[in-house]
């Protein structure tokens, strides 16, 4: 396979991959906070990253991938308040549905899912070295990272600190020695979750949670570190300050090697937000449309360029995979042949996905200039990498998207149908395949019985 070329935010080019450890490729992403359903830009982080490893693990021998689950949070401490249930029944019932919905998707479980609240006694100990480490201090009951005190803060997000310092309108807190210092522990109230530390009850900032996480399950220096594009600052900023202060360095590869970042999911031009009411749930979405054309719609878009979601995307990821899966339902069992080079080429250059649907299409049109058999190795070899085409085309042909009332409807049909078969009434069969046809519903008969598929 080609050499793989990656775009890293730490140097903001692209570069080739070389990992750490030819034999195991290591690479963690940050993962859900699970206090309510996922929205389609969480989705898109977790498909843009199973594709990446899916990639990685058609090179290397072994990949390890780290996945987290936020557990213990302020907006999961809101979020059980106002149900009135308790945390970890709440954080629990999520990651549940989390998990399920990216099923449906086809990303591949994590191969570590670490929860935060696993891993409370490692993040004490990390926070106790940074304070012996003089990169930390304590303040009635609070633990914060002394930001001056890293001389790399800002190398990610291309960030001036004196700047920074200068300009900034937020109002110091008293309780801190720098307004940009970020807070590794938090005092908690009886009410609230909360874990012994030489520093009094407590939890854990989000920012410790992926350092600690990470480091335990990869050790550091790890391979690509990653995750949605708001990430970028603070958080991974501020796991780089963490993680690289307790090991003596101001070089952010010394905690990871490669940064990368997917960009925004926007509704019709406009970016998801409460205010605007136009955040879209996953699972409400995986009501309406199968998980491989989502899943295929959230690739549809350079992983680092903005996805804007609008109906249209869903149609024309649809279209694509009634092509793929009507051409494997009909391609011959002819020897396999050579993979398009223009997949692979395009895949290694930094996951360039949308050229790798047009390659597709550029097969699926040329198809009689290549055999069967070497269309069909090809859309498998994209398939498996973008996590599509995995299913028997019988089976999605069998999909269209319809009320519980319509199935029954064709159900019936199909019934009335057979029994004029079997009375002779051929010309009344032909009138109800025809109707159906008609609805974009093409009917299949066979030794084994009559199915059906979508021709819309």
């Amino acid at each position: 396979m080609s050499e793989i070329y990656l775009y890293d935010s730490l140097s903001n080019k692209k570069k080739k991959f070389e990992p750490i450890d030819q034999n195991h490729v290591r690479i963690y992403a940050c993962g859900p906070t699970v206090y309510n359903y996922a929205h389609i830009g969480n989705a898109r982080m977790a498909v843009v990253f199973d594709s990446f490893v899916r990639l990685l693990r058609n090179k290397y021998p072994k990949v390890t991938y780290v996945s987290n689950i936020t557990d213990i949070d302020d907006k999961i401490i809101e979020a059980a308040n106002e149900s009135n249930i308790p945390i970890n029944e709440l954080t629990k019932k999520y990651t549940d549905i989390y998990n399920a919905d990216m099923s449906n998707l086809n990303v591949l479980h994590p191969d570590i899912q670490p929860k935060a609240t696993e891993y409370v006694e490692d993040m004490v100990n990390f926070i106790d070295k940074l304070i012996q480490k003089d990169k930390a201090y304590e303040k009635d009951g609070h633990v914060f990272f002394h930001v001056p005190s890293y001389e790399g803060y800002g190398k990610l997000s291309n960030r001036d600190i004196d700047h920074q310092l200068a300009g900034s309108r937020v109002k110091v807190s008293n309780i801190k020695k720098n307004q940009q210092d970020f807070v590794l522990w938090k005092p908690s109230s009886e009410s609230q979750p909360g874990w012994e530390s030489p520093w009094g009850i407590g939890r854990p900032g989000w920012h410790t949670e992926c350092c600690v996480m990470s480091e335990v399950n990869l050790k550091i220096p790890f391979d690509i570190h990653g995750g949605g594009q708001d990430l970028l600052f603070p958080h991974h900023e501020n796991e780089i300050a963490q993680s690289c202060a307790s090991v003596n360095s101001d070089n952010p590869e010394d905690y990871a090697k490669y940064w990368i970042h997917n960009g925004f999911v926007t509704i019709d031009g406009e970016k998801m937000s409460k205010s605007l009411n136009n955040i879209i749930l996953l699972n409400d979405l995986l009501k309406e449309h199968d998980g491989e054309t989502i899943r295929l719609a959230l690739l549809s878009s350079h992983y680092r360029k903005s996805l804007d979601w609008n109906e249209n995307v869903i149609k024309q990821s649809k279209v694509l995979l009634d092509k793929v899966y009507d051409f494997l339902d009909n391609c011959d069992n002819d020897p396999e042949g050579e993979i398009d080079e223009s997949l692979i080429e395009n895949f290694s250059n930094d996951l360039d996905i949308p050229k790798v649907l047009t390659s597709i299409n550029e097969i699926l049109k040329n198809k009689n200039s290549s055999s069967p058999g070497t269309i069909k190795q090809s859309l498998l070899f994209a398939g498996s990498i973008l996590g599509i085409f995995d299913k028997k085309p019988s089976e999605w042909n069998m999909q269209i998207e319809i009320s519980d009332s319509e199935l029954a409807e064709i159900e019936k049909l199909i019934n009335e149908r057979k029994t004029l078969k079997e009375n002779k009434d051929f010309t009344g069969a032909d009138a109800i395949r025809d109707s159906l046809l008609e609805k974009g519903i093409e009917l299949i008969d066979s030794e084994d019985g009559t199915t059906w598929k979508s021709k819309n």
